[in-house]
């Protein structure tokens, strides 16, 4: 449905921290499916660890997000710029390494203004590697005096 040049009319986010290749399913206020190649160019494996090359769980859960992001833009939110407010129920499966393929399922648990709540997963063969719930809100530009 969308591909990285389409992404990044959507989410500011850009190399190195652009984490979603292609979203392949959206239902607008329902559901996204995103995907991620992980391969061993990718500059945070250069530290997380040189001899076992693992994606950090951080950049899974921000990955979650971006696809989140999309799903809300694309739902009719206000604004560009999608901020945490809070991670919950943050677990972590199975290492995520060179040659995987994340697929990405993000689910809007509730919506109030422009503030979100979605249930995460994320896949690797069918195996799930991560999963969180998250609150963000989405705001034009640059938010002052928090």
């Amino acid at each position: 449905m969308m591909d990285c040049r389409e992404i990044q009319k959507v989410l500011p986010h850009r190399f190195p921290f652009l984490l979603v290749d292609r979203i392949v399913e959206l239902t607008p206020r329902k559901k996204a499916v995103g995907l991620k190649n992980v391969t061993i160019n990718e500059p945070f494996f250069q530290g997380h660890f040189p001899d076992y090359p693992i994606m950090p769980g951080v950049l899974i859960v921000e990955a979650m997000a971006q696809v989140a992001g999309i799903l809300a833009s694309q739902s009719g939110a206000q604004g560009n710029t999608v901020y945490f407010m809070s991670i919950e129920k943050a677990k972590f499966r199975k290492p995520v390494v060179p040659g995987d393929q994340l697929r990405f399922e993000v689910s809007v648990l509730q919506q109030r203004n422009n503030v979100w709540k979605f249930a995460a997963e994320a896949r690797v063969d069918d195996k799930l590697a991560a999963e969180a719930e998250f609150t963000a809100m989405v705001s034009e530009g640059e938010m002052k005096n928090v």
